[in-house]
């Protein structure tokens, strides 16, 4: 009479797109679930409670986290799984690389705005003389060699060799 909670915590709940609900009482491979839905994959659900500071800014919105599985990786019981389209994935995976984007600019947006950035600081000078394109170029091309210079300039570890100089060898 008291074991009716104890057979939900020990299965693997599989959520599919059109709602259905798909119950399996035993670990399964994602390899498995991903043959029997083909074009969907397989992703980890997580709930994250908000912190109090959160609760008090942001009204107390609750939020959950998806994390894809790889193929390889096994459904383990007690856990909510998630079916996601290919579609959906890719959707998601596109605004993630556009957000990082966003906050880290390419290198060549990051070239122009160096340059930008030096003609800027030049003109801000009475006296100072404008430099001729060819030369910005050549100081942009010169700071991404010093860039990589320092970053490809790694030593490599000596490797321990006993010296006996003390020691004097008699050949025979």
């Amino acid at each position: 009479m008291g074991n009716c909670q104890a057979a939900d915590a020990a299965m693997v709940v599989i959520q599919h797109p059109g709602g259905r609900v798909e119950r399996s009482y035993w670990p399964l491979s994602a390899t498995e679930v991903m043959r029997s839905n083909p074009g969907h994959y397989v992703a980890l659900v997580t709930l994250c409670q908000p912190s109090e500071e959160e609760k008090r800014n942001n009204g107390g919105i609750r939020f959950t986290r998806v994390k894809l599985l790889r193929a390889k990786d096994t459904l383990v019981l007690g856990q909510v799984y998630r079916l996601l389209t290919s579609e959906e994935v890719m959707k998601g995976l596109w605004a993630k690389k556009h957000a990082r984007m966003k906050k880290n600019p390419p290198d060549s947006e990051r070239e122009k705005q160096i340059e930008s950035g030096a003609a800027q600081t030049l003109d801000c000078g009475s006296d100072a003389r404008k430099p001729e394109s060819g030369n910005l170029n050549q100081d942009v091309k010169q700071e991404r060699h010093r860039q990589k210079a320092t970053q490809t300039t790694v030593k490599p570890s000596k490797q321990w060799r006993p010296s006996l100089q003390s020691i004097s060898e008699v050949g025979s």
